[in-house]
């Protein structure tokens, strides 16, 4: 609950926060002057509330290809469609977010990174909310059931020469490429990546150990949605999963959405890379809080069903997500029995850390306000307010 807000003659906006601290168990207030926590401290008892809200830093999402009807690699995307989409995804909690283009045309990639440059270049909050962007493709694995539901027609060998092309389209905000290592050209795409500072994740792909471990001695620091992006039938040994989880240079982001891993594979990834190493994503596509029906998705059909599975039938694989990062927060509770505090560690704190986001990712004296406030009923959360940069974006009503 917001409580005690004043603004002062020096135009400084001042206001506190009460709830249950997410790692602590404790109340807390936390003072929040312009955009930062000035100040957060524990506190006997919550004073200005009916019902006990938790507090933790936003959510972190460093995989959204679309929201709330919004596709930011269809052909149709405008300036306004991404604050369309930013309001929704604010209201389910997360404050950060890496918007990602999927395989595409070059003209397509070239033209919806212009606009989503130009969306948060136009607006204080997006800018504030977007890092950068992430490239999904062209440069993955095209063989069946590697490639997911990427469009096989536009998958093409690596080439830093188009990758600029795009990174000046983007306004130099591609952070993060995903790539599959195996392809001709990939070793030394990678490197130049790197060299330029962009985060390259390995991703759809059959690459063997070798050059797995190859792409991480080249600068591959992160795994797209481990045990997804793969085919459904694998050799037990030999298959890209073992080489990433064994890699100790290697974070992988998981889906935790109940569709697209097992509880058992869930408990598995983070045991082994630790709670410290693992990073929760959505994967959501436009799809996310729409309607389960069939819709059109990379010039193919799927199908959202009522459970919130996506699918493209066709291909038999599944189509990108419908759940946002709030389900993989319960999920990895709820079907991998981890604490509150490390599920928003890994939704949080460990994303930031992944990517340079030193501003955010904690509750902490000097840090951005990036904070939710939320409820938790059986595992589920409802998201009350979402602050980012030390305002208020997101706030439930009461209807």
């Amino acid at each position: 609950m917001v409580t005690n807000g004043y603004k002062s003659n020096d135009d400084s906006t001042h206001y506190s926060i009460e709830g249950i601290h997410y790692s602590t168990n404790k109340p807390v207030r936390i003072e929040i002057t312009d955009e930062f926590i000035s100040d957060i401290c524990d506190i006997p008892f919550l004073q200005n509330q009916i019902k006990s809200l938790y507090i933790s830093p936003g959510l972190i999402d460093n995989q959204i290809n679309g929201y709330a009807g919004i596709d930011f690699s269809g052909r149709n995307l405008k300036e306004n469609d991404l604050l369309t989409a930013a309001k929704a995804i604010w209201s389910e909690g997360v404050t950060t977010f890496i918007p990602t283009l999927i395989t595409n045309s070059h003209e397509s990639i070239v033209k919806n990174l212009t606009i989503l440059d130009r969306a948060c270049r136009d607006n204080e909050q997006l800018n504030n909310s977007i890092p950068g962007f992430h490239l999904e493709g062209p440069y993955l694995s095209p063989v069946e059931g590697y490639r997911g539901c990427h469009p096989q027609q536009y998958m093409r060998n690596p080439s830093f020469k188009e990758f600029s092309e795009y990174q000046k389209a983007a306004g130099g905000s591609i952070i993060q490429i995903t790539v599959a290592p195996e392809i001709e050209g990939a070793m030394e795409f990678i490197k130049e990546c790197t060299n330029n500072g962009i985060l390259v994740a390995i991703g759809h792909s059959n690459a063997s150990p070798a050059q797995i471990n190859e792409a991480v001695e080249n600068g591959a620091t992160i795994s797209t949605h481990l045990g997804n992006g793969c085919a459904n039938f694998i050799h037990r040994h030999n298959n890209p999963i073992w080489p990433q989880l064994a890699n100790e240079k290697l974070i992988p982001s998981i889906i935790a959405d109940g569709h697209h891993l097992t509880a058992d594979e869930l408990k598995v990834f983070c045991k082994v890379k630790g709670t410290d190493n693992i990073i929760l994503t959505s994967d959501v596509i436009y799809l996310a809080g729409m309607a389960p029906g069939k819709y059109s998705f990379l010039g193919a059909e799927v199908l959202l069903k009522n459970d919130g599975m996506l699918i493209n039938e066709e291909l038999n694989c599944l189509a990108g997500a419908s759940f946002p990062l709030k389900k993989g927060v319960e999920n990895i509770m709820k079907l991998a029995g981890y604490s509150l505090s490390d599920a928003v560690k890994m939704a949080s704190e460990n994303v930031a850390r992944v990517y340079g986001l030193n501003s955010t990712g904690t509750l902490e004296k000097g840090k951005r306000a990036d904070i939710i406030l939320f409820e938790m009923n059986e595992n589920q959360i409802h998201i009350n307010k979402t602050i980012l940069n030390g305002k208020v974006v997101y706030e439930q009503t009461n209807n």
